[in-house]
């Protein structure tokens, strides 16, 4: 049967209009539901990326959190001399700092009998935090009254160590088991001998030989009472409570501490029996 010339060239016509079809099809299929805007795949990349980034962070404040605790037991090995987080500061913002690292054995005990008395009587008879100082300052707050220091030495080391100043609760969280741990793994000795070497005792002076030097020009071991004294006090405001320079305010918190000092025989018995 003969086709017409006519329907020849319907039969290409539609033929030709199915092939644009097909392709345009193809097409759209090829560049995806993401040609005006991100597809299925696109948003689940992206999801992706973020579940990672939270995890990497997640794994990052996990390991902030436990390296004090691995550190602890490397700094009970007497050889080792560390640093604390404000000399890190010094360091990394290019002021440096003068420590210089002293035994036990060559501090003055009267330095160590007026630091326990003006910072903390109950050091030897505590396990790392005085909980009836700790519940007095819980009552004080809730009452709405002015609150006290209630941080003990292995506190304070611990914060010294691997924290940071200023108030907090959340630093006080992080504080009260590393200070309890600290005091389990070492000694009252090493704690004391740790902490007297990473107090700050001015700006950029950290330790109890630097501090003896820079105000009073004596090395640790041979520092009077008077000295220790005013030392010890400064301890709470090392920036504004210069030692080496005391005022009337002072001087008079020195006298106190002098005399407390001098009846400390029961208090310090952990650190010299």
């Amino acid at each position: 049967m003969e086709i017409s010339p006519e329907r020849r060239a319907e039969a290409g016509l539609d033929a030709r209009h199915n092939d644009a079809s097909r392709l345009g099809t193809g097409t759209l299929s090829a560049a995806g539901p993401g040609a005006g805007g991100l597809g299925a795949d696109g948003k689940e990349t992206v999801s992706r990326r973020l579940r990672r980034g939270w995890r990497k962070a997640l794994l990052v404040a996990l390991a902030l959190l436990v390296l004090p605790y691995l550190l602890i037991p490397v700094y009970a090995l007497g050889f080792v001399h560390p640093v604390s987080t404000l000399m890190l500061r010094d360091l990394v913002t290019f002021q440096g700092y003068d420590r210089r690292w002293v035994d036990f054995e060559d501090i003055a005990p009267v330095l160590v009998q007026s630091v326990m008395m003006s910072e903390d009587g109950q050091f030897c008879r505590h396990g790392g935090v005085d909980w009836g100082e700790m519940r007095g300052v819980v009552n004080d707050a809730l009452e709405g009254a002015s609150t006290r220091g209630a941080s003990t030495i292995p506190m304070q080391t611990v914060k010294n160590l691997y924290l940071w100043n200023g108030r907090s609760f959340v630093r006080k969280a992080l504080e009260l088991p590393l200070a309890m741990v600290a005091d389990t793994v070492w000694s009252k000795r090493r704690l004391m001998e740790i902490y007297l070497n990473v107090a700050e005792w001015g700006p950029g002076i950290y330790g109890i030989e630097a501090a003896a030097q820079h105000h009073f020009d004596v090395p640790a071991s041979k520092l009077s009472r008077r000295q220790a004294a005013l030392l010890a006090v400064s301890l709470p405001n090392p920036i504004d409570r210069n030692a080496g320079k005391p005022g009337r305010g002072l001087q008079r918190l020195a006298v106190v501490i002098e005399r407390r000092a001098s009846r400390s025989g029961e208090y310090i018995k952990c650190l010299y029996e």
